[in-house]
């Protein structure tokens, strides 16, 4: 029975600073029981600091991948020395965080989506998962992912309904859930949470935001993601060592850690 967790989202590249290191918020898990965590990739100019540090502790992985946000940024150039990177990097675990944003500016909506297909088929000439972003967008995420024949999807930060979740899962993705989870009035995801099949959850922080209950208002952590399995645990009405070990065995298995 694996008896830690990991965060499969946590931007820790944001978390360093003369403060706080590296080595600082890996002693901070391991005391929460956390092993393992994943750095999404955001933007071009932090891609390299995600490579740095997950080459930089055997428990620590990255990604490759620009935020929809970012789209404006992307680059054939950039395409290359991802997948280059990737190629060459045991430790770059996923194609992420990639997807669609129509939250903050829906003014580029195509432009996002074309750069969302190209990620989406890197990944799929790299065989590597595909950790997806999704606000206020599930409809074009699903089709897009559809339509290129995508398999091995993480949503992550799932803000989708039940019957959202339900239609991913049919598709045989994989639903993270994250701090949101913990909120009082969150009663849609904590819907998802007690009813998504166990063999397709992921835990995952989204650190430094979305902070859990009993931090809301401070900074994010990769060591909280033990609030979000307590949380799920006691909304499943399950042990929370039985749901430690099914999500870890699902983490490790979706990103191969």
């Amino acid at each position: 029975m694996k008896d830690y967790l990991i965060d499969t989202h946590a931007h820790i590249d944001m978390e360093i600073n003369e403060e706080n290191s590296l080595d600082d918020i890996i002693k901070e898990m391991n005391k929460f029981g956390v092993k393992k965590a994943v750095i999404p990739a955001v933007e071009i100019s932090t891609q390299d600091k995600v490579i740095e540090l997950a080459n930089s502790d055997e428990n620590i992985y990255g990604m490759v991948g620009l935020f929809p946000s970012e789209a404006k940024t992307y680059t054939p150039e950039f395409e290359e020395k991802m997948e280059a990177i990737a190629k060459n990097n045991k430790k770059i675990a996923a194609v992420g965080e990639i997807g669609l944003d129509y939250y903050w500016d829906k003014s580029f909506v195509d432009l996002q989506k074309e750069v969302f297909i190209k990620q989406i088929k890197m990944a799929q000439r790299l065989d590597l998962p595909i950790a997806v972003h999704d606000r206020e967008a599930h409809k074009d995420c699903f089709d897009l992912l559809k339509e290129q024949k995508a398999e091995r999807v993480l949503f992550h930060c799932f803000s989708g309904s039940v019957e959202f979740m339900k239609e991913c899962i049919k598709e045989g993705w994989y639903i993270a859930l994250g701090g949101v989870v913990t909120f009082k009035n969150a009663v849609k995801i904590k819907d998802v949470a007690r009813e998504v099949p166990l063999d397709k959850l992921v835990l995952e922080t989204d650190s430094p935001y979305l902070t859990p209950v009993p931090f809301r208002g401070k900074p994010n952590k990769p060591a909280y993601v033990r609030y979000v399995a307590e949380e799920i645990a006691k909304i499943r009405e399950m042990p929370l060592n039985e749901l430690i070990d099914i999500t870890t065995t699902n983490a490790e298995r979706f990103f191969g850690i």
